[in-house]
Order: C-alpha cells, then sequence, then structure tokens
C-alpha cells in the first residue's frame, strides 16, 4: 500500500486480559499497514499483564505501539474506545476487537475504502456480500445477532437503514466527523453509539466492506446476560432518551403493581391494602432500576446512597399515600374497576415523579462557591424550568 494512498491512522485495540494476543495483533496489524503512517494505540482494561506484554512487543514493532491503562473501566469497551478516539495521534481511526476475531488483513479495505471518498464510518460488515459470520460459533448467538441488529435497525430507520451491521466492532471513522464529548457509551456497541448519538447534528456517511469474521484464538468470550442487560438499557437511552427509561421502568412497575393488586385481590386481601403492598413492593424496586439504568451517570454527583433512597421512598410513599385515597374515591364514586383506578392514578403520577427524581433526588450536590467566585443569579423558577426543558428534550431520534 502506497504511502500517499491514504491519510496517517490510528488503530485504537481496547483490551481486557488479551495477553497473548498482543504479539500476534501488532505483527499482523504492522505487516497489514506497511508503508502507511500509522500507529497501534492499545486501551487496556486488563489484569493479567497485557499491558507490560505491550510494552515489550511495543519497543521493537516496526510501527509505533502505544498502551493506556485504566484503572477504571468506565464505560466498558465503549468507554475504552472513546478514550482511544481522544488520544489518537490522528483523525482517521480504525477501531478493532484484540481477540483476533478481527482479521487486521482487512485493514488495508477499510482505508481504501476511505480514501475512495463519500464515507465519514467504513464498516467491517458480517451480513453483506462476501462477508462471514461464521466466528459467532453456534446457531443461537448467530440468531440473537441478527435478532438485534433487525430490532436496532427498526428502532433507527433514518439514520442505520444504509448499514447491514451497525453493532461490529470492527471499523474506520473519522473523527474530525463526529464529536467525542456527545458520546456515552455504555458496553460493546459503540459503533452504534457513533451512529446514532454523534450523527444528530449531522447525516454520518457510512459505506461498508465484507468481512470474514474469525474464531477466537485465545480468552473468553465477554458476552453474557448482564452484558444483554446493558445493551438494551443502552439501546433505550439511545432511542427514548432519559424520560423514557424512567417510563419504562415506571411501566414495569405499574404492571408489577397492578399484577399484585389483582392477585392479592383474588385472594380475599381489600383492595386498599393490597394497592399499599403493591406500592410499596414496586417503590422499592422501582428505586434500584432507576440506580442501574436511568440515572446512573448522575450518582457521583449526587447525595449518598441512603439519601436518595430515603428521598425517593419518601416522595413516592408520600404520593402513594395522596394517589390511593384519590383511587378509592373513583371506585366508589365512578363505581369504576379498582385496577383500572389504579391504573388512572399511576399515569397521572408519572410526571411528578419524573421530575421530583431529576431535580431534587439526583440533582448535584451544592458546591460552595470558590473564593472569587460568584452565586448562580438565575431564579428557582428558572432553574426548574430549564431543568424541565433539558430532561424533556433527551430523547435519541424522537
Amino acid at each position: 500500500m502506497s504511502a500517499t494512498a491514504v491519510p496517517p491512522v490510528t488503530v485504537i485495540i481496547p483490551t481486557f486480559n488479551e495477553r497473548d494476543n498482543v504479539a500476534e495483533l501488532v505483527a499482523r496489524t504492522s505487516a497489514a499497514l506497511a508503508g502507511v503512517a500509522a500507529e497501534i494505540l492499545f486501551i487496556d482494561d486488563s489484569s493479567d499483564g497485557t499491558i507490560d506484554e505491550i510494552a515489550r512487543i511495543g519497543a521493537s514493532a516496526s510501527i509505533p505501539v502505544r498502551g493506556i491503562h485504566r484503572d477504571r473501566n468506565t464505560g466498558g469497551l465503549g468507554g475504552a474506545v472513546v478514550l482511544g478516539l481522544a488520544e489518537a495521534s490522528h483523525d482517521v481511526c480504525i477501531v478493532m476487537d484484540g481477540d483476533l476475531q478481527h482479521p487486521p488483513e482487512l485493514l488495508p479495505a477499510l482505508l481504501g475504502r476511505y480514501g475512495e471518498g463519500g464515507a465519514d464510518v467504513v464498516a467491517a460488515s458480517r451480513y453483506i456480500g462476501g462477508g462471514d459470520s461464521a466466528g459467532l460459533g453456534t446457531a443461537a448467538r448467530y440468531g440473537v445477532s441478527k435478532a438485534a441488529t433487525a430490532v436496532t435497525k427498526a428502532m433507527f430507520l433514518r439514520r442505520l437503514w444504509r448499514s447491514t451491521d451497525p453493532m461490529t466492532g470492527f471499523f474506520l471513522v473519522d473523527r474530525t466527523r463526529i464529536d467525542i464529548d456527545e458520546l456515552r457509551p455504555q458496553g460493546f456497541k459503540i459503533l452504534l453509539e457513533i451512529l446514532v448519538r454523534a450523527g444528530e447534528r449531522r447525516e454520518l456517511r457510512i459505506a461498508e466492506v465484507p468481512m470474514e469474521f474469525g474464531a477466537r484464538r485465545h480468552g473468553d468470550s465477554k458476552a453474557s446476560l448482564r452484558q444483554g442487560a446493558t445493551f438494551l438499557a443502552h439501546l433505550a437511552r439511545l432511542r427514548f432518551g432519559r424520560m423514557g427509561r424512567f417510563a419504562l421502568i415506571g411501566g414495569v412497575g405499574a404492571i408489577a403493581n397492578i399484577g399484585i393488586m389483582w392477585a392479592l385481590t383474588h385472594l380475599g386481601v381489600d383492595y386498599v391494602l393490597a394497592a399499599i403492598v403493591g406500592a410499596a413492593v414496586t417503590i422499592i424496586g422501582n428505586f434500584v432500576l432507576q440506580e442501574l439504568f436511568v440515572f446512573r451517570d448522575d450518582r457521583a454527583d449526587a447525595q449518598r446512597l441512603w439519601v436518595r433512597f430515603a428521598a425517593s421512598v419518601s416522595f413516592n410513599s408520600a404520593e402513594a399515600a395522596l394517589r390511593i385515597p384519590l383511587m378509592a374515591l373513583m371506585v366508589e364514586t365512578w363505581h369504576i374497576s379498582s385496577v383500572i383506578a389504579t391504573a388512572i392514578s399511576l399515569v397521572v403520577a408519572f410526571f411528578a415523579r419524573f421530575l421530583f427524581h431529576a431535580l431534587v433526588v439526583y440533582a448535584p450536590r451544592r458546591r460552595r462557591a470558590d473564593a472569587g467566585g460568584e452565586p448562580p443569579t438565575d431564579t428557582a423558577t428558572l432553574r426548574v424550568m430549564r431543568a424541565i426543558d433539558a430532561e424533556a428534550m433527551r430523547p435519541g431520534e424522537l
């Protein structure tokens, strides 16, 4: 490959306990990029000495090799890639896994397609002509991958309709075309994050080259049920925003609340007592889910866990104390089903709960002004209105 055919490139490789793969990765990547101004940048979250192996192999490599070790793997693999994009020496970056399932020999094809122009992102796809997903292994994993791809594309038709494999981990991106600070990755699917989040302000042009997805050589697969749950939460976060996630969890809680109430009333429990039990169970369950999937990014700056829990439970208990008598009033006055009355009251209470949690429970702790600092001049009403506007305008593609 001619050095003048493509711009300089940084190959970003996130690693997690991939020590046995480093030597072969560097050798094959260096060979594939012969004649190109390039560097290899490892972002390492390992505990097996991978970063030491990177330094050892890089000392004699034919192209520059760097390694950055993270003490905290914030954002998972996606967070590692974002750090790599920020620290790369070159604007054209190629992301690939460290497990050798992404063949380094495909690097010239990615660069060649980018050199043809008309693309901000060039993805290595398993699902276009010439591609192969045999490295996924079992038919079950293949089916899960295809189903996840179909669901994801259906949720982001406008931004992903040109992509056959929006969740591939092997791709080229021109970082001048994206705003790295806008990225909020969670888990593995960083390309999806880039195409959806970074494409909010400008339409990213995507091209693809076929990839034969290789079998894992060393180490264990990082896929798990927990990663699957993280992916689904991230998908909801991208598509619906924070209020949507809050509503989704509230919907699950409402169904659980109604189900508990239905079961208890059919066992002969008075409907008011059944409503109290259902409310107590769902208040605690909703708090746990909100901590994990809605306000996770705000926990570090908010009050301590027990304060958040007390505030959330207190508000929801007070809300339930008001809501349940209103529900009883609807049943006794309008003679409607207690289950329907509960559903109506839960919908009405949704916005109050969301605003309280967003603006109070997870609000940043007040910090004393610096020596020369000035206190904020906004009125409380103006701050609340701005916060409401920010929360309402968080969705992904709505």
